[in-house]
């Protein structure tokens, strides 16, 4: 390549690059997700539009499982551990009960309906058995659902591509030449285990690399942490364990370790992934080719029906009806399944291993991608507010960032208030940080003041506040409470949460006595906030 086609090549990447961001903005106007637009683009550019002849399976599949690994560390380290913690069994199994229910109804369907065999059939299955993590990260985390149902379709999405990368490299082998069901159990198992030992591994060795190495320049920090994700990629990979498991979980330990500059490497990492979301998108609508795709309507709805109205709700009762979650909760669950990315390149597998009839199957699951990704990513918070489980007044998470003072021994913690956040006209002395901390400045509106114990926060503030090392993850614990339950947080529980009350012995009330509770809370709380309006500013205590 001559220095002149490379300047070609850049400028093109870049035109297409900002095209991209430009249709991202578009796509979030109007309600879509922007791997639609995306996909767009690459199908305008390719060859029966603009000319750009790419048909390289291969090569889409090296990439495509590249990028793919690349939105999992970035999900992993946006995923809150406090949110999911509770949700691994349930979202496990769904990850692997769940994918192998809906393959097995998939698959029968495309059997009896579309007249497939049955190798076409298990790959189809399997194909669209997996829920797309960047069009699940990019939809859901925009609605205020509650955080089990929000964190359970997260947590799914990151652990259920393991299991179907899987059963698509075992069913492209034929069906003549598959191994008993319980050698291709063991399979999985042994990929699913290996993989997350490798990933808690590196996370825990990067974990404790990067907490007592000061680095020489704060950008380091983000490479380091996204380094650490692909390491625990290629690591799984070479020993022929899960490599998506292993990065994700790589991702979720260093994004909830208590990491200097941990705010920064997320927005990194959230550029990376919106860099990998792009190309990735591109270059599937290019692979494509569109005159070939109106054949794949047909086929593509059906199977699409079958998927959203039959095989993932049964499959999400199943998995998740042992563990007493609502019907509404599960028909939201079944809803939100969106697909994306992951289905289209494991519908490359095939191509590579020349499997016959594999080409086919790429144009169904395009088709079906984007027809099903119109009706139900859209339509997701109409759904929710159908069902009745928005929380439309949920507080607005605070985003701490921390670095490092090496010579004082202690760390720096920055925080914004953003807007719905009940820290909203909280004065510092009801913070009540643990000692010892201290709030240094405030920056707001472009100004910065050194607050008193009397000061009120606002939203849109920079908060500085010193910490050491000891107490730094008391400190964020209380911010966030306090973010969430406002001034009144200590009636909550280390979260900020409404916390049960201790078992006692049940007392008969009459009709009186119980008319008169709601009322006796709501004196409870107006002498708390009385007693906080009488008391001296600097005396610090932790009950009213």
């Amino acid at each position: 390549m001559s220095l002149h086609q490379l300047y070609a090549v850049l400028l093109a990447g870049g035109l297409v690059l900002l095209a991209s961001i430009a249709a991202a903005r578009t796509a979030t106007k109007l309600g879509l997700p922007g791997l639609l637009l995306f996909l767009a683009l690459g199908v305008l550019l390719g060859e029966d539009v603009l000319g750009i002849d790419f048909d390289d399976a291969q090569l889409a599949q090296l990439l495509g499982t590249t990028a793919l690994a690349i939105i999992l560390v970035e999900g992993g380290l946006s995923t809150r551990w406090s949110d999911i913690r509770r949700l691994m069994l349930p979202s496990a199994l769904l990850s692997v009960l769940g994918v192998a229910v809906s393959v097995a109804i998939t698959a029968s369907g495309a059997h009896l309906l579309l007249g497939l065999d049955w190798q076409l059939s298990l790959l189809l299955g399997a194909i669209v058995s997996s829920t797309d993590a960047a069009a699940v990260f990019s939809v859901l985390r925009a609605l205020p659902l509650p955080r089990r149902v929000a964190g359970l379709v997260e947590a799914e999405s990151g652990f259920n591509d393991a299991p179907t990368v899987i059963l698509v490299i075992v069913f492209s082998t034929g069906v003549t030449d598959l191994p008993d069901p319980l050698s291709i159990a063991g399979q999985i198992g042994f990929e699913l285990v290996a993989g997350a030992a490798i990933g808690l591994a590196i996370g825990w060795a990067g974990t404790a690399a990067l907490r007592f190495v000061a680095l020489p320049a704060s950008g380091l920090y983000p490479l380091a942490t996204v380094g650490l994700g692909v390491i625990a990629f290629a690591a799984a990979g070479a020993v022929h364990a899960s490599g998506f498991l292993a990065a994700y979980l790589t991702g979720l330990l260093l994004g909830n370790a208590v990491l200097p500059h941990r705010a920064a490497t997320r927005s990194f990492a959230e550029g990376i992934g919106w860099l990998a979301q792009i190309g990735l998108f591109v270059m599937l609508g290019l692979l494509v080719t569109p005159s070939e795709l109106p054949t794949a309507l047909l086929p593509a709805v059906l199977i699409g029906l079958v998927l959203l109205l039959v095989a993932r709700p049964v499959s999400v009762a199943a998995c998740l009806t042992p563990f007493r979650m609502g019907w509404r909760h599960q028909a939201f669950i079944s809803w939100a399944g969106l697909r994306g990315a992951v289905p289209i390149v494991l519908a490359t597998y095939p191509i590579v291993a020349a499997v016959p009839g594999s080409h086919q199957l790429l144009n169904i699951v395009f088709v079906l991608v984007v027809i099903f990704t119109l009706i139900q990513g859209p339509t997701l918070p109409l759904i929710a507010r159908l069902l009745r489980i928005t929380q439309p007044h949920q507080a607005r998470e605070v985003e701490i960032e921390a670095a490092p003072l090496n010579v004082l021994a202690a760390d720096l913690l920055t925080l914004t208030i953003p807007a719905g956040s009940r820290m909203n006209g909280v004065e510092i002395f009801e913070l009540r940080l643990p000692k010892p901390s201290i709030v240094t400045l405030i920056i707001r509106d472009g100004d910065t003041l050194v607050p008193e114990p009397d000061t009120p926060l606002r939203e849109g503030d920079e908060v500085l506040i010193v910490t050491t090392p000891a107490t730094r993850a008391a400190v964020e614990n209380r911010l966030r409470a306090v973010g969430r339950g406002g001034r009144l947080a200590q009636w909550h529980d280390g979260r900020g949460e409404s916390r049960p009350a201790p078992k006692r012995a049940a007392l008969p009330l009459s009709g009186a006595g119980r008319a008169a509770v709601p009322a006796l809370v709501r004196a409870r709380e107006s002498v708390a906030s009385w007693w906080a309006g009488i008391t001296p500013k600097g005396l610090q205590r932790d009950e009213p």
